[in-house]
């Protein structure tokens, strides 16, 4: 397989008023790469899921997993285990990086 190179994330990355349009990057058998922006005030329900890195790229905001509230901000990178719930609050416009593994 041959690189795959995102020069700059902004010009990948969707916003929309209608909510999150994740972008995927990489996906595989086992892992699915995908980049996502959230506009201020929007919302990622909370729901369980498999194992997952989040590395936030851009903005200001909150995540919870399993009922605890991490705020979250460039540079934060949060690591949930399977079957924890997670959800995300945008306060400003808010950019990351999501890899769900299997």
């Amino acid at each position: 397989m041959t690189a795959i190179v995102f020069s700059n994330w902004k010009d990948k990355i969707v916003f929309s008023p209608t909510g999150p349009q994740p972008q995927v990057l990489l996906e595989t058998e086992k892992s699915k790469a995908l980049l996502a922006g959230l506009e201020p005030d929007q919302v990622i329900p909370e729901h369980p899921e498999g194992p997952a890195i989040y590395h936030f790229l851009e903005g200001k905001g909150c995540m919870v997993v399993d009922g605890e509230r991490i705020e979250v901000g460039p540079g934060v990178t949060v690591a949930t285990p399977a079957g924890a719930k997670r959800g995300m609050q945008a306060e400003t416009r808010l950019a990351f990086l999501a890899v769900r593994m299997a």
